[in-house]
């Protein structure tokens, strides 16, 4: 058996010298204290790890508000609070010369406390650097400030309004008589984008809130090369000439000053295109067409500016509106000689063509009468209807002028309202009273212009303001005033009325237009086998009269050629007046 000496000491390798108790005793404790070193570290660790928790680094700050060691919810709350202050206040930009005031809520500009603070939440780790520098690191964060592109867009146009200046389109404008051109303009504008960062960089900022600007050049959409490109390709060939579009066998010429009203030329694209307006258009065409577009319109003769003038015919037209407003387009950038194309339409064609109504040869005044008339307002207004209706009538040669068939129905419906007339030689009120008025002053003008008398009825009774003779009464629908051109021309019926008032008589004129064929004399005989009045009481619708003798007359009418005194042939009227009864009358 070995000595004590001689064993094995278990911490000891054979073969070396055994350690001395002392040192053994000694590393027992280090060991004990690194244990508990270890436990107090481990400690310490576990509970910076629960401190640390979600909360923001210990020092953060966002635009110099601390919100460190604060949740995320903690922390925005104390950035709304901590900055409301800041964010109300406008900004001032200095752009142009100009010091313009803006109110942040008006680029919509708002911080976004959620998105910012979500940058320095705390992250959950057992990572020691990490929690080091939760306690040791937070920093600035930078807040996230949005703003709204809309409000922002109209903001930068206010700013332009005040400091900047609108770029100009150029254009192009076919006038009537030439091609006008409106020069382009370069603008000058902020920058949304730029406007955007200043706006945000000055919007939490506690010092100057104020940002400089420069305002940018701004090309117009249609600039110079544009304008000069749609004047020499489009604008100067249209106003060279007329342009024919042919609707069946009718040719309508349009000329610039007609066709430049329809056209525009608008950007399109970045350049000036042609379009044309197709509602006027459409009025253009209806000057030539006729319009209602189906249904032919006669040509005709009127009075303008108190000459006879032809009216064109118009043909009747269906077409395609988009189809006619191509072949214009095409129409008007061709060379002269190669400016008519047709269209496809279906036409029907005027019975009275614009040559015919030339035929007529209406092209002067060839006889007027005048008659007047006292104040009565029944008068103004049957005389006055009747003269319109009659007004305008062309007998062309053959044709028989009728005032009943013209005038129609002497009705309220009309525009007809009661007057007197003379029934059974006395005077009554009845509807249209007063158009014998008219009926005489028209036969005069027809007797004085060589026509043919076809049918007239003097008054019954004589009366004193017409020609003695030579007048004509009228009544619905037995008694009419007819007569007949019986000359190789048209003639044109033109009656006007100038309204009586109490202080002054009215009077009514009848012309007639035509090619002189006579000139007309007259003779009126001395009145003879004279009928003495009588004397009548009557009751109800009747009026009193003075009592007057009846009387026959007769008058003549010589026909010369126009220049000569010869009488080429003559014509008499014989008339006969019935006694006018004195009538006393009584209320009824």
């Amino acid at each position: 058996m070995l000595p004590e000496s001689s064993r094995s000491h278990p911490d000891q390798t054979p073969g070396q010298p055994k350690r001395p108790r002392k040192e053994r005793l000694g590393g027992r404790a280090v060991l004990a204290v690194v244990v508990v070193l270890a436990v107090l570290v481990g400690g310490s660790w576990v509970a910076a790890y629960e401190l640390a928790g979600d909360k923001l680094r210990h020092g953060t700050k966002v635009a110099g508000i601390d919100v460190g060691d604060k949740t995320p919810d903690q922390a925005a709350r104390a950035l709304q609070a901590g900055l409301a202050g800041r964010m109300a206040r406008p900004i001032t930009v200095v752009v142009g010369g100009k010091r313009i005031a803006v109110d942040p809520a008006d680029a919509g500009l708002s911080l976004d406390a959620d998105a910012t603070v979500a940058g320095g939440a705390a992250v959950r780790t057992w990572n020691p650097v990490d929690l080091w520098n939760h306690y040791t690191d937070g920093g600035d964060l930078e807040p996230v400030v949005r703003t709204d592109d809309a409000k922002l867009a109209a903001l930068a146009r206010r700013i332009d309004a005040q400091a900047g200046s609108p770029a100009k389109d150029g254009a192009v404008r076919l006038t009537s008589t030439r091609v006008a051109v409106t020069d382009p303009v370069v603008g000058k504008a902020v920058d949304v984008g730029e406007l955007d960062r200043a706006l945000r960089s000055a919007y939490l900022s506690s010092g100057d809130r104020q940002v400089g600007l420069t305002l940018h050049e701004v090309s117009p959409t249609i600039d110079a090369d544009d304008v000069q490109k749609a004047v020499d390709d489009f604008a100067n060939p249209a106003m060279t000439g007329p342009v024919t579009l042919v609707f069946g066998k009718s040719p309508v010429l349009l000329r610039p000053q007609q066709f430049a009203k329809a056209i525009s030329l608008v950007a399109k694209g970045g350049e000036l295109a042609p379009v044309v307006d197709a509602t006027t258009l459409r009025r253009v065409l209806d000057r030539a067409l006729a319009a209602d577009r189906t249904a032919p319109v006669d040509a005709t003769v009127r009075l303008v500016k108190g000459r006879p003038r032809v009216i064109p015919a118009k043909p009747g037209v269906s077409y395609e509106p988009a189809q006619v407003e191509r072949v214009l387009l095409e129409l008007v950038t061709r060379s002269q000689g190669k400016r008519k194309a047709a269209v496809k339409a279906t036409v029907k064609e005027p019975s009275f063509t614009t040559a015919d109504a030339r035929r007529l040869r209406i092209k002067k005044r060839v006889s007027t009468f005048t008659t007047h008339f006292p104040y009565a307002e029944y008068r103004n207004v049957n005389i006055g209807r009747a003269a319109r209706l009659i007004d305008g009538t062309v007998l062309k040669p053959g044709e028989t002028f009728s005032l009943n068939k013209i005038v129609g129905e002497r009705t309220r419906a009309n525009g007809f309202t009661d007057g007197w007339t003379i029934q059974n030689g006395v005077f009554k009120s009845d509807l249209g009273g007063g158009v014998s008025q008219l009926a005489t002053t028209t036969f005069n003008a027809m007797f004085f212009a060589g026509l043919q008398d076809v049918e007239h009825k003097p008054h019954s009774l004589y009366i004193s303001r017409y020609p003695i003779g030579r007048e004509a009464t009228v009544a619905w629908p037995s008694v009419d005033l007819k007569f007949k051109n019986d000359s190789p021309y048209g003639v044109l019926v033109h009656a006007v009325v100038a309204p009586s008032t109490p202080s002054a008589q009215g009077s009514v004129t009848v012309s007639m237009y035509s090619t002189k064929r006579w000139d007309i004399t007259t003779k009126t005989g001395a009145p003879y086998a004279v009928t003495p009045y009588k004397s009548q009481k009557l009751t109800g619708n009747c009026e009193n009269t003075s009592g007057a003798n009846g009387f026959s007359i007769d008058v003549w009418r010589y026909f010369h050629r126009p220049g000569s005194s010869a009488v080429a042939r003559s014509e008499k009227f014989h008339t006969t007046y019935i006694p006018q009864d004195e009538v006393d009358c009584k209320a009824g």
